[in-house]
């Protein structure tokens, strides 16, 4: 399923798996001068293609490589001659093999399927990406992934932040992302002199600023309510209960693949210690 909206020169493509008539597990590919950022997930890349079956697409750039943020990178390389998918340089053996560099879990699968592999070319940070109209700077913000990209148009004040911005109030957290992290860079792009926010999978913001210092703040805050609860001594367990509440559907479907806990872990800095 996809559905369309524009704002300006900016094209919102938000695209999901069709279950039943309905849209499920949407995430966000955008479309700006010959440029697509990201490409949704393998379940939506026909439906991608013919959308975009006008063109001109020249490059697409890959803000990270979870698979809903890759699925037609395969697909649209084959269908568009020249067609150049830049990345970062830790990102590109998962896009050149996704099945065997990124194994997924049985969710993820069902959710957003398997990306085709797709040749990719480096991005650093600090590089400039220049279309017919526009240029945008690349920042290398990790986090949410190791080789997360945001891209920001400065004449225009449009931050494209991939799935670094999520709105509303965090209650759990991947795995394999760090929450610490994630905040450096938030405040990394706080700074800059955003006027659009166009996230990942969450509404376009117009209060940029605003809305990205209300999430570091919240973050924050949470950091140092867990802080201070390990610090009197209390376990995970417990200042999971005591910050994030009851379990979450979420949990049992990603079979804690997302939970509180890796939350509470991540601030803590106990990611890689299972046991506590």
């Amino acid at each position: 399923m996809l559905k369309i909206t524009s704002y300006g020169d900016v094209t919102r493509i938000d695209l999901a798996r069709t279950l039943a008539g309905r849209g499920r597990y949407w995430t966000t590919a955008y479309a700006v001068d010959g440029m697509l950022i990201d490409t949704g997930c393998a379940h939506s890349a026909q439906e991608l293609l013919a959308a975009l079956a006008d063109g001109p697409i020249f490059y697409i750039v890959n803000t990270h490589t979870h698979e809903d943020h890759i699925g037609a990178n395969g697909l649209l390389q084959s269908r568009f001659p020249g067609l150049q998918i830049l990345a970062h340089p830790l990102a590109l053996p998962v896009l050149a093999d996704p099945r065997h560099e990124q194994p997924l879990q049985l969710y993820r699968r069902v959710m957003w399927g398997w990306p085709e592999p797709s040749l990719g070319r480096p991005l650093a940070d600090g590089d400039l990406i220049a279309t017919g109209r526009y240029r945008f700077e690349v920042l290398h913000t990790p986090g949410h992934s190791s080789d997360h990209l945001c891209l920001f148009e400065r004449e225009q004040g449009w931050l494209f932040s991939g799935d670094l911005f999520v709105g509303g109030q965090d209650r759990a957290l991947r795995s394999d992302c760090d929450i610490w992290q994630i905040i450096a860079s938030l405040e990394r792009m706080a700074a800059l002199p955003v006027r659009l926010l166009f996230p990942g999978s969450a509404r376009v913001r117009d209060n940029a600023g605003e809305a990205l210092r209300a999430k570091i703040a919240y973050l924050e805050q949470f950091g140092a309510a867990a802080l201070a609860l390990e610090k009197q001594g209390w376990r995970v367990p417990y200042i999971v209960r005591a910050l994030c509440g009851g379990p979450m559907p979420i949990e049992l479907i990603t079979l804690g693949n997302f939970s509180r806990r890796w939350l509470i872990r991540s601030y803590l800095g106990k990611q890689k210690n299972a046991a506590l």
